[in-house]
């Protein structure tokens, strides 16, 4: 017979977190439209955990759908590049920065490390058929301790072949398609976000940088150049096709001069990774045969994940379902044992 959890209830920012007595500290680092996050201590483990929860998840049968959603993709995802869940509360490992708050220049092995694990987790995402459709860094950077990033926020993701809306990436790393409201567009939308993460790490600024979603697709536009009558045939949106078709001619620049700082393998993978037309934009699997990572590949950083079924995120259910299908997932959940990466102590941030 399973013993009782314990619970303590307490008040943070007006929001009640009621929690396993195991987790302790708890402190608010975040919150949002649909949940709050607060890291906390487990007692037991004297790990620092993410607990997130989300806000009335049973309010409707929209937003029950939403969560039950993001329980089964973060119990789907088993990874080390990408956030795994450890219990039913949506607890997870603690992350301890961003690209953010990273201070300092960061050399370029370390980059190359980093948009390497990005990739070996988008590889696994997208293998199991979703499109993430966020800006996908978080880096575990304790001091001087270890690199391991990690992709999160399942929030928003969806299955590869469901259609789409346009606001769901933040803006500055949105790629061209999303902005131009491609319904049915495909996983390298992720890459194009890596990729101007990538940028921004060699430059130590945000890439594009625009005011709004019609001068986001400019300042894109300044640095890709302006496409031709071939890319505007593809797109679906009239006001979309009007709109390129009355911007001002911007030609492509030298990418060696935009990223000075980057090896002349890193120019040609962001080159191709920060192409307008989705069609030609290197896939996860693609870049990371590239050469710029030679050396670094290891079978083992990609495992061959299980197909994500999706057969629910369509569904259109009673409340109650919602909830008992939420339960169901929780009661069957086992922990994912994270594998301990023999090159995590390879590299340092400072």
């Amino acid at each position: 017979m399973e013993s009782r959890v314990e619970f303590n209830r307490e008040e943070i920012n007006s929001t009640v977190w009621e929690v396993p007595g195991k987790y302790v500290c708890l402190k608010q680092i975040g919150t949002g439209a649909y949940g709050s996050v607060c890291s906390a201590i487990n007692n037991k483990s004297k790990e620092k955990v993410a607990i997130k929860k989300l806000h009335r998840p049973f309010q409707s049968e929209i937003f029950a759908k939403r969560a039950y959603r993001e329980l089964r993709l973060l119990k789907h995802m088993k990874h080390e590049n990408v956030i795994p869940f450890c219990f039913s509360y949506l607890v997870m490992p603690y992350m301890y920065t961003d690209l953010s708050k990273v201070k300092g220049i960061l050399t370029e092995d370390r980059i190359q490390f980093l948009v390497y694990q990005m990739l070996c987790g988008l590889k696994y995402i997208h293998g199991a058929g979703i499109i993430h459709r966020r800006k996908p860094l978080t880096v575990d950077n304790d001091a001087l301790h270890l690199i391991c990033l990690q992709i999160l926020d399942f929030g928003l993701a969806r299955h590869a072949e469901a259609e789409m809306t346009g606001y769901v990436v933040t803006r500055w790393y949105r790629a061209p398609e999303v902005i131009l409201n491609w319904m049915h567009y495909t996983q390298t939308v992720d890459i194009w976000s890596v990729g101007c993460i990538m940028g921004e790490m060699f430059n130590g600024k945000t890439l594009f940088k625009g005011k709004d979603y019609m001068d986001q697709l400019t300042q894109i536009m300044k640095v890709t150049g302006t496409p031709g009558p071939e890319f505007i045939q593809k797109l679906e949106n009239p006001e979309a096709k009007s709109y390129v078709k009355s911007l001002p001619h911007y030609p492509r620049k030298d990418f060696s001069t935009l990223f000075p700082r980057a090896s002349k393998k890193a120019v040609d993978l962001l080159e191709m990774m920060l192409v307008l037309d989705a069609d030609a934009r290197l896939t996860a699997d693609a870049a990371l045969a590239h050469s710029y990572f030679d050396g670094l590949r290891d079978p083992e950083d990609c495992p061959v994940p299980t197909p994500y079924d999706d057969s629910y995120d369509n569904a259109t259910l009673p409340l109650e379902e919602w909830k008992r299908l939420s339960f169901k997932e929780v009661r069957s959940f086992v922990p994912f044992p994270r594998r301990d990466s023999k090159r995590r102590n390879t590299l340092t941030m400072s």
